[in-house]
């Protein structure tokens, strides 16, 4: 079977992630562009091949399109998602699912009533290490998790974004929402929930606009870091800090504190997962090295989603999953707002 994919939204996640693993997987046929800003939709097109359509209707409603990747601005994905779902598509979705409960609601009940694949791009779960992070925690190996201790950080969405200014939209309180912990936070919050097969119960946090300006020089509307507490369901505890500042390297590393020892993961360059026993004994592993900014390599998720559709499987980050994400992260925002600490 061979799909036609439509891409909504052509800015860097598109040019770098998401386009090329469709191009480069044998089940896909041909890629439809669309953005609001042509040039950027016909420039996909033609690094890429396939066509380019003037309005997302044309996307939406043209039938023979059966996948749509939503990499839109966070405060549409609940509209263009939405829709697609409604008209026969299956959906993959960019992070965060949507800016409020409300809004993500209202995709998953989409996808609910249409029975169409809706899978959310939290891509730390498809990482070879993280995979085996998690069949070792299952595992027991070195006894339950205790504590944790997890942060993502690089140097910042405008060094990232497809116009490479300080005018970007993840600086933009309306586009963005959530800021750093939207775009970082919700991923490691994913991560935990997968790892430790457990939800975040309780979070108090601090956050702060530090360095990061606008295109104007004024200091932006959302928090470029944020720190948090954060306690577990089943009871574990632990840290998280997520940051647009971090100016020198990116930091995506995770480590667990279990009975019988530790394991850390993407905490060094050589070897992806290191433990450390209880006895002092050092076991490593060399997995892959994690993707970041500056070395994109493929992710995996368009692989899956496509052998989702194709072979009728639940994709491996369903909405119920994002959803209990956004959940944290906005309890994470209300707790940094109102230096409480947050039941979620």
């Amino acid at each position: 079977m061979d799909f036609k994919v439509g891409i909504i939204g052509c800015g860097s996640i598109a040019k770098l992630r998401h386009a090329p693993e469709y191009k480069a997987n044998p089940f896909v046929k041909e890629i439809i562009f669309y953005d609001r800003n042509i040039e950027r939709a016909e420039n996909l097109a033609t690094i890429f091949g396939g066509r380019v359509v003037e309005t997302v209707d044309e996307l939406l409603f043209d039938p023979s399109i059966q996948i749509i990747s939503d990499c839109s601005s966070n405060e549409n994905h609940h509209i263009f998602s939405t829709k697609a779902l409604l008209n026969g598509k299956h959906v993959l979705c960019e992070k965060p699912i949507s800016l409020t409960m409300e809004h993500a609601n209202e995709i998953v009940e989409a996808q609910r009533k249409t029975g169409n694949k809706l899978m959310i791009d939290h891509n730390q779960r498809f990482t070879r290490a993280h995979q085996k992070a998690k069949e070792m925690i299952a595992s027991k190996e070195f006894g339950n998790v205790l504590t944790f201790r997890t942060t993502f950080g690089h140097q910042g969405p405008e060094q990232w974004g497809v116009n490479k200014t300080r005018s970007t939209w993840f600086f933009k309180k309306d586009r963005s929402g959530l800021g750093v912990a939207g775009d970082l936070g919700i991923h490691k919050i994913d991560l935990l929930h997968y790892l430790l097969d457990d939800e975040v119960e309780q979070v108090s946090a601090f956050q702060g606009a530090l360095d990061k300006v606008d295109e104007n020089g004024k200091p932006i509307e959302v928090c470029d870091n944020i720190v948090c507490i954060l306690k577990t369901k089943q009871g574990r505890l632990g840290t998280a800090s997520f940051s647009w500042t971090y100016y020198g390297e990116e930091d995506n590393s995770t480590t667990l504190y279990c009975e019988k020892g530790i394991i850390k993961i993407y905490n060094s360059p050589e070897n992806q997962i290191e433990v450390i026993t209880k006895e002092g004994e050092r076991i490593n592993y060399k997995l892959e090295s994690i993707q970041t900014n500056d070395n994109q390599t493929n992710t995996g998720v368009i692989d899956a989603f496509i052998d989702c559709v194709r072979l009728d499987k639940e994709p491996l980050v369903s909405g119920s999953d994002a959803l209990s994400s956004l959940k944290v992260v906005l309890g994470i925002m209300e707790a940094a707002e109102h230096n409480c600490v947050i039941r979620i």
